[in-house]
C-alpha cells in the first residue's frame, strides 16, 4: 500500500437532525460533540492516530469542529490546529444553506475555532461557483482534484475530515456514512487502475469505525454522484450489502439501489417540502392580497385629497 488515506465524515450536525437544509453552515449538535469526543477515545484508532502525519478538513464549522475536538492527538504531534490544512476542494456538495461555508473572517472571529488556519479560502470559496459549483460536471472535476491533490502530498499517511456528499464524489462509491465514521483508503496501482492515471483512482481498505447513525442518501447526491472514472471495483458495506460503484458502472438505478427505509425517509422529506410550499404559497396569497387592499387604500387617499378632504 503506497499510500494511506483514512476518511473522516464530520459528526451529527443540526441539519442532520430534521432534514433543515436552511442552517447557514451547521455546526455540530450536542450529540455531534459528544460523537466527536467519543472518536477521539475509540480504541479502534489507536495507533493510527500516531501514524498520521498530515490533517485536511473542510473548512465548514461542522468539520472543524469534528477535527478539533475527534482527532485532538493527532493534531497535536502533527504541529497543532495551525497546521491543519483547510482545504477549500473538501467542502460538501451542495449549494444549500447548511453546505455553503462560512466567510473567512467569520471563521477567524469564531472562539470556537481558534487556532485554525485559513490561507486557502479565497473571497470566492463559499459561492458555489466555478470549481465549488454544484452541478455535477464541477463536482466530479473537484473530487478528481482532491484525489489528485492527495496522490500528489509528500506525507504517506493522511486523515481527511469532510462531508457525506464529497465522500462518495471521492471514493466513486454510493455508500451511506455514518456520522463520525472512519475508513481507510488507498490508491489504485492494479493494471487495469493505470490507464485511468489522471483520475488517481482509490480503493476502499477497512472500515474502521463509526461513532453515529448513517445517513440518509439525498436524491441529488444519488442521482448523480460519480468518480468520473476512477476504477475500483463494487465493494460490500459493514452490513453486508453489495453496494454499487459508480466508478465503473455507467449508470446508477435509484430505485433499485436505495433500499425501503431510504426510499421512506426520502418520501418524508418530499412530504415535508410540500408542505412547506404550501405554506409559503398560502402567504404569499396573503401578501398580494393586502398590497391590493394597499394601494386601494392608496388610490382613496388620492382621490380625497384631490377634493381637498384631509386624510
Amino acid at each position: 500500500m503506497s499510500k494511506k488515506i483514512y476518511l473522516c465524515r464530520h459528526a451529527q450536525a443540526e441539519h442532520n437532525v430534521a432534514d433543515d437544509y436552511s442552517i447557514p453552515d451547521a455546526p455540530l449538535t450536542a450529540l455531534g460533540k459528544s460523537q466527536a469526543a467519543a472518536l477521539a477515545q475509540d480504541a479502534r484508532l489507536n495507533g493510527i492516530r500516531d501514524e498520521i502525519q498530515l490533517v485536511v478538513s473542510s473548512a465548514l464549522k461542522r468539520t472543524l469542529q469534528t477535527t478539533k475536538m475527534g482527532w485532538p492527538q493527532t493534531v497535536a504531534h502533527t504541529g497543532g490546529l495551525g497546521k491543519v490544512i483547510c482545504l477549500p476542494q473538501l467542502q460538501e456538495c451542495n449549494a444549500y444553506p447548511c453546505d455553503t461555508g462560512s466567510p473567512r473572517e467569520v471563521l477567524e472571529q469564531d472562539v470556537e475555532l481558534a487556532g485554525f488556519d485559513f490561507p486557502l479560502l479565497t473571497p470566492d470559496w463559499n459561492s458555489k461557483q466555478g470549481i465549488y459549483a454544484a452541478d455535477p460536471s464541477s463536482l466530479n472535476a473537484r473530487a478528481r482534484w482532491v484525489r489528485q491533490w492527495l496522490r500528489a502530498r509528500p506525507e504517506s499517511v493522511i486523515v481527511c475530515i469532510a462531508h457525506g456528499d464529497i465522500l462518495r464524489r471521492i471514493t466513486g462509491r454510493q455508500y451511506s456514512w455514518k456520522n463520525a465514521e472512519v475508513q481507510l483508503w488507498t490508491f489504485d496501482e492494479s493494471e487495469g487502475a493505470a490507464a485511468a492515471a489522471e483520475e488517481a483512482p482509490v480503493r476502499l481498505v477497512e472500515y474502521i469505525t463509526a461513532e453515529g447513525r448513517a445517513e440518509s442518501i439525498s436524491s441529488d447526491a444519488a442521482a448523480s454522484a460519480s468518480n468520473g472514472g476512477a476504477a475500483a471495483e463494487a465493494e460490500t458495506g459493514a452490513s453486508g450489502v453489495s453496494l454499487p460503484n459508480l466508478a465503473s458502472s455507467g449508470s446508477f438505478d435509484l430505485s433499485k439501489e436505495l433500499d425501503s427505509a431510504a426510499k421512506k425517509a426520502l418520501a418524508e422529506i418530499e412530504e415535508r417540502v410540500k408542505a412547506k410550499a404550501d405554506v409559503v404559497q398560502s402567504k404569499a396569497n396573503e401578501l398580494q392580497a393586502l398590497e391590493a387592499r394597499l394601494a386601494a387604500a392608496e388610490k382613496r387617499k388620492a382621490e380625497l385629497e384631490a377634493k381637498g378632504i384631509k386624510v
